[in-house]
């Protein structure tokens, strides 16, 4: 299997199954002399791991990082940093039933036909267990970008049919604070019960629903990015579009902008009271050219519905005989709210390695 690593300089190579022995992964181009804050890389993986709360998937990890390399006295080196993440509360034994069956809309049938054989417990190396490597890489990525002031805050913004009206979330920051004591992860404290309420009524029916992720990048530099092919909204896309579930991205004013005349979209340029060139609008999202031109990036990601749902569904087995599905194990109704931190993850990546790109500045 090709294709577990992903970044050009600072860059992570992940490695394990669901329901193997452990998961972890590689980091290797990180600078040396940064201090790890182990305090954000558990947070952050407290708020992706599974049995949080009543509207995720109550399989119980507590998904204690094991630092093997690459940090000395809690700074980093500059060699790779190895860490694993041990499986502890795999039940693989919800998955023989699926030992020769193809869920439909998972990566069974595909990696079957690919490799020719697959792990069936838990999907194996397709399962968004993996993602949880992300969230390592992503949080020592961070420490590495508040050195230069960028943060990186990604919430809920639609969850099946409903959702909020984005826009005063991406120009104003001041609901950063408390956006997280909600279990949605959505900064509208109605809109969160409605959305609340549409997962617990979907999980009672043995169903799954999807949503929408919003991301904002404050204090951005400009100059990140690439004009031809590492575009920086390119490179964005095809870290988001790698996470599990995801099928859609857009930045900016996105498909709307497909709707209007240039005269309307256009970001106007200006020059505020301390001298600095800004746009009266930011329907770019912050990025021309593949460029960061200083103002705040963000964007979109949408998740489809889990695949896996608590209803009978008709498939076919390894041979090609018809059958029925009854699924087992435990599952999220809607993987949204645990893929916040995997998206500002995959996001800080992207920045960081944009940032080793750019010679003109100062990384540590």
């Amino acid at each position: 299997m090709a294709s577990n690593s992903f970044g050009k300089i600072f860059t992570l190579t992940t490695f394990g199954e669901s329901h193997g022995a452990a998961i972890g992964g590689v980091i290797d181009g990180c600078p040396a002399g940064l201090e790890i804050d182990f305090d954000l890389i558990k947070n952050d993986m407290d708020r992706r791991k599974p049995g949080q709360s009543k509207i995720t998937s109550p399989r119980n990890e507590d998904d204690e990082v094991q630092f093997l390399s690459g940090i000395f006295e809690g700074i980093t080196t500059g060699t790779p940093i190895g860490f694993i993440i041990e499986n502890k509360n795999a039940h693989s034994n919800d998955y023989d039933h699926l030992k020769d069956t193809y869920r439909p809309s998972h990566a069974d049938y595909t990696y079957q036909q690919k490799y020719g054989i697959r792990d069936y417990r838990g999907g194996g190396r397709a399962s968004a267990r993996e993602t949880a490597c992300r969230v390592v890489a992503g949080a020592i990525a961070k420490k590495i970008l508040a050195k230069h002031n960028i943060t990186i805050n990604a919430f809920v913004s639609a969850i099946g049919n409903l959702n909020i009206d984005t826009e005063k979330y991406v120009s104003d920051s001041s609901w950063l604070n408390n956006y997280n004591e909600n279990i949605v992860r959505c900064p509208d404290e109605n809109a969160a019960v409605n959305f609340i309420e549409l997962i617990e009524k979907t999980k009672l029916a043995g169903d799954t629903v999807g949503g929408v992720i919003t991301c904002v990048c404050n204090n951005m530099p400009i100059g990140l990015g690439e004009p031809i092919f590492d575009k920086l909204q390119a490179n964005l896309a095809y870290a988001m579009m790698s996470i599990q579930a995801t099928k859609g991205f857009e930045y900016g004013a996105g498909f709307e902008a497909a709707k209007q005349n240039g005269s309307s979209l256009n970001d106007v340029f200006y020059e505020d009271e301390n001298k600095k060139i800004k746009t009266k609008t930011n329907n770019s999202g912050g990025i021309q050219g593949g460029i960061s031109n200083g103002m705040p990036v963000y964007f979109n990601v949408a998740f489809k519905p889990v695949a896996t749902i608590m209803q009978q569904q008709k498939s076919i087995d390894a041979n090609g005989n018809e059958t029925f599905i009854d699924p087992k194990g435990r599952h999220d109704a809607c993987v949204v709210p645990r893929a916040v931190p995997i998206v500002e993850a995959m996001c800080a990546l992207v920045l960081v390695d944009a940032l080793l790109m750019n010679s003109k500045l100062q990384i540590l």
